[in-house]
């Protein structure tokens, strides 16, 4: 990967087409430039199908030809989803493609004509006069493997959220209607508590049912039955506040949220299992999963994200991507708080925090890791810089696990224990 900005530079030749466009949902703009910046043909409109990237692609072919220009570099900002199809397309091609932050374009859309205008034919030439000036950073799409587990992943995170929200639509109606439910059973998702909920879910129910009745239903679907539980739910069911009017229409909302979690909690076994068989086809990946306190969905979400980690020269790299890298706020006398800078990926970086809070519960070498990051006489870090600074180490720990194939080895990581901290202070 080529990071720094002078070899982004040096890659945008005399022989070079740099491209810049602006995406929208149905329709594209683009404008074409030397390596100086002087325009060479004018503004391209065209449409979002494949008529309309034919229609690019002859463009770009007919400036080469005329300009005498052996290769195109095509930048755009990543906006949303849009720019998926126009990608695929380019990187078919064999296009160079650069992505420019949109933060930029906005900031040096006025050096032109010292307005705040924003147009469709403004966009694409700031677009296009940031990527000649190394202002961008290479687009990775991933291919195969990769790209089936970032969809995975993705879909992971759309299934955890529609549970979550069941999860709080559900207790909302029990707040509303059975409050009492909740000093009876600790959480409505076990099985228990889904039978009662499925079987007779309010207190009236619960009181027509009685004892008898509701240990019986219990014991045709689970093997055991509290009689005491039972005893107990009835004696809040008498007492219950809660809501009575509207009850009918209540229950039907409520059998169809427990219709729905029943859906997603099977959709979302059948994720897991498929993301447990791509992760097994990447190299190395399986080893991932020798580290204590590390599980699939933290091994499956690094490689997804990550990609193809050959494409790394350093560890760093990864965790700039995450947005895990240092920052400082600085000027003369002036030194500002350190931070990290959480510009990257962010479900790469959520992922490795919330892993790392899971892998100080059970790991006993990061566990001594972060005692000692806490504790050590100079610079001691407080529990939030230890936590991000192991997960810089975790970083590299896979990195060396993914590139060289070796062991996870606790040994080793402990003797490494100088470099942790020097990443931290």
């Amino acid at each position: 990967m080529k990071n720094t900005q002078n070899q982004k530079i040096s890659q945008i030749k005399f022989e070079t087409l740099v491209v810049g466009i602006d995406i929208g949902k149905e329709t594209h703009y683009a404008r074409a430039f030397d390596y100086r910046g002087m325009e060479l043909a004018r503004l391209l409109k065209f449409s979002n199908t494949d008529q309309g990237f034919e229609r690019l692609g002859q463009w770009m072919r007919d400036i080469c030809k005329q300009q005498e220009k052996t290769g195109i570099i095509v930048g755009f900002e990543p906006t949303g989803h849009y720019w998926f199809t126009l990608g695929d397309h380019l990187k078919r091609q064999g296009h160079k493609l650069a992505i420019v932050n949109p933060f930029h374009v906005k900031r040096t859309k006025e050096l032109d004509d010292n307005s705040p205008t924003k147009n469709d034919r403004k966009d694409p030439k700031t677009i296009a006069m940031l990527v000649k000036d190394g202002r961008y950073r290479e687009v990775y799409i991933p291919d195969d493997i990769y790209q089936e587990l970032r969809e995975a992943v993705s879909e992971r995170e759309r299934l955890q959220e529609q549970l979550t929200s069941i999860y709080n639509r559900v207790v909302r109606w029990l707040d509303i209607r059975f409050p009492e439910f909740t000093t009876v059973f600790k959480d409505w998702r076990r099985n228990a508590s889904l039978i009662t909920l499925r079987s007779f879910p309010t207190p009236e129910k619960v009181m027509e049912m009685g004892v008898d009745k509701i240990v019986e239903t219990w014991r045709k679907q689970m093997k055991r039955a509290s009689l005491k539980r039972a005893e107990r739910l009835v004696k809040v069911a008498s007492r219950s506040v809660g809501r009575t009017s509207g009850k009918v229409a209540s229950e039907v909302s409520l059998q169809n949220l427990l219709a729905e979690y029943d859906l997603y909690c099977q959709q979302y076994d059948k994720l897991e299992q498929l993301m447990q068989e791509l992760l097994m086809q990447v190299p190395n990946a399986d080893k991932l999963l020798d580290i204590k306190g590390v599980g699939l969905i933290t091994a499956a979400t690094f490689v997804g994200e990550v990609g193809d980690i050959s494409r790394f020269q350093d560890p760093r790299q990864i965790q700039k991507l995450a947005g895990l890298n240092l920052v400082e706020n600085s000027s003369g006398k002036h030194k500002g708080r350190t931070t990290i800078s959480r510009r990257g990926r962010r479900r790469l970086r959520h992922s490795l925090f919330f892993s790392m809070i899971a892998i100080l519960g059970k790991n006993q070498e990061f566990r001594l890791l972060h005692q000692r990051n806490l504790m050590r006489e100079n610079n001691p870090l407080n529990k939030m810089q230890s936590i991000i600074a192991l997960c810089g180490k975790l970083i590299r720990v896979f990195y060396a696990i993914l590139i060289k194939g070796v062991d996870y080895s606790p040994e080793k990581m402990l003797g490494d224990m100088e470099q942790s901290i020097r990443v931290a202070a």
